[in-house]
């Protein structure tokens, strides 16, 4: 698949006669905010980078590259946490970066539902929707950059999944190009279609293994009308799991979001955030932030409120704020979405996005804390996230002058501690970043023998010549 050296500038010419100029970026200087990781963590070279605007433009590319066996290396709003839209060293791959194919096709109220392209950005997205008196629930905190395909791409999560579910949950369907350059016409507003396999499934989730995602037809809910926003102090994890259950019993379906964070990482967010403040008095030891939200006009903040006032009187709650209007519900909001850059801020870490069954989330939380106390005192744990479905991110920050070279000789033991101890309880090594480039080894040691050959058996009906996101998910 690896292109010849001496041959790259006769393949540049041949691609030119499939693209416009302004569609096809060459020189180095143009392809460089393409070659580079989100997290930095990988920086590769490409044969060009093509920025096609049609759904014709992405099947010829794909027929050359095809044709050629040229890697194609998919890219969305490269948001990413695994590196998985981004090329190799190589310099032989095709970088397909599709913001300029960002047309909302169709919004159809009536049937609930929006049809839109790859490159759109999510933000845009949610905004037509709302222009349209719907809502779409997929909320990110890279969602003024991140694009619909690599949402589609890595089955994005985010901070509603406890309502709505995950992209997957969102799609009705998709249209995508096939490595060959065959399109797949997959766009659908249909609720109901039990004809034969799921393909749209299949290919939401997969990374730009085994098809370049160019539209898709999404979900959307009525707009919500009434909101209620709540930041409460607890005293440990196992009070969040009984908070948790004590709404869902209360509320039903109106909780959209449950937050779990540390104390750590309110004092990471307060120094090193601009304009972010520590919601309470006093200091604790965990806090939640937990969101209901309704189509009709309800009394929510009375619903709400009422809940906290028992559960604080029961002991179970050390402290409540009910948002009074939109700009506190916005500084809670801010403090949560803000707190990966404050750890970026703060120094390297090492980070992990785990999943395990909710109940389990007090004694996983007990058991990998007391790891790295024990086994990596040089380090702070930073960990957070969507308890509400049992994701968390389980980071460790190494804020000392040697905190680079800290994570640098610590990342593998790290890492491999953390993991074993989300596969004894059952989870997952990558609850809603996907595998990308960096855990294709993770999840070669933890995945079963039957889901790997399952898995390259589809890679390889429909990517015989492996051209598609080389490196990505799965090893060789």
């Amino acid at each position: 698949m690896a292109t010849p050296k001496a041959s790259a500038d006769t393949l540049r010419e041949s691609l030119r006669a499939l693209l416009p100029p302004e569609a096809l970026l060459l020189s180095a200087e143009d392809q460089e905010p393409y070659l580079i990781d989100h997290r930095r963590l990988y920086h590769g070279r490409a044969l060009a980078v093509a920025l096609p605007d049609s759904v014709a433009q992405v099947c010829a590319l794909l027929a050359w590259c095809h044709e050629r066996r040229i890697g194609v290396v998919p890219q969305g709003g490269n948001t990413g946490y695994c590196g998985g839209a981004t090329a190799d060293e190589s310099g032989t791959q095709l970088v397909v970066a599709l913001r300029r194919l960002n047309r909302i096709r169709a919004i159809e109220p009536a049937n609930f539902s929006m049809t839109v392209e790859a490159g759109c950005v999510l933000a845009n997205v949610q905004d037509a929707a709302a222009q349209a008196d719907r809502f779409f629930p997929l909320h990110l905190g890279a969602e003024g950059s991140c694009q619909i395909g690599g949402n589609l791409a890595t089955n994005a999560g985010g901070l509603n999944v406890l309502r709505f579910g995950m992209m997957r949950e969102l799609v009705l369907g998709v249209e995508a190009v096939l490595p060959d350059g065959r399109l797949y016409e997959g766009l659908s507003a249909l609720r109901k279609n039990n004809t034969g396999y799921d393909l749209a499934s299949l290919l939401i989730g997969s990374e730009g293994t085994l098809a370049v995602l160019t539209a898709a037809t999404l979900k959307l809910w009525p707009r919500m009308r009434s909101t209620a926003t709540a930041f409460i102090a607890i005293a440990d994890v196992d009070a969040a799991v009984r908070v948790l259950g004590l709404l869902r019993e209360s509320c039903g379906e109106r909780l959209n979001s449950f937050e779990l964070l540390p104390r750590i990482a309110i004092e990471l967010t307060v120094r090193h955030i601009p304009g972010v403040v520590d919601p309470f008095d006093k200091p604790h030891l965990w806090y939640l932030l937990c969101e209901l939200s309704s189509a009709e006009p309800e009394p929510l903040d009375e619903l709400l409120g009422q809940m906290l006032t028992g559960a604080t009187e029961s002991g179970l709650i050390l402290e409540a704020l009910l948002a009074t209007g939109e700009r506190q519900r916005l500084a809670f909001w801010k403090l949560r979405e803000e707190i990966p850059e404050a750890q970026r801020r703060a120094g390297p870490s090492v980070k992990h996005d785990i999943s395990v069954p909710v109940a389990a989330v007090p004694a996983f939380v007990r058991e990998g804390s007391a790891w790295i106390k024990q086994h990596v005192p040089e380090g702070t744990l930073v960990g957070y996230g969507h308890a509400g479905d049992g994701n968390l991110h389980f980071n460790v920050s190494f804020l000392r002058p040697t905190g680079a070279a800290d994570a640098k000789r610590r990342e593998a033991e790290l890492r491999r501690a953390i993991h074993d101890l989300v596969q004894s309880f059952g989870g997952s090594i990558s609850a809603e970043h996907g595998i990308g480039r960096l855990k294709v080894g993770e999840l070669a040691r933890y995945a079963s023998p039957v889901k790997l050959a399952a898995m390259r058996a589809i890679k390889n009906a429909l990517d015989p010549h492996g051209i598609m996101n080389p490196g990505k998910v799965l090893s060789v």
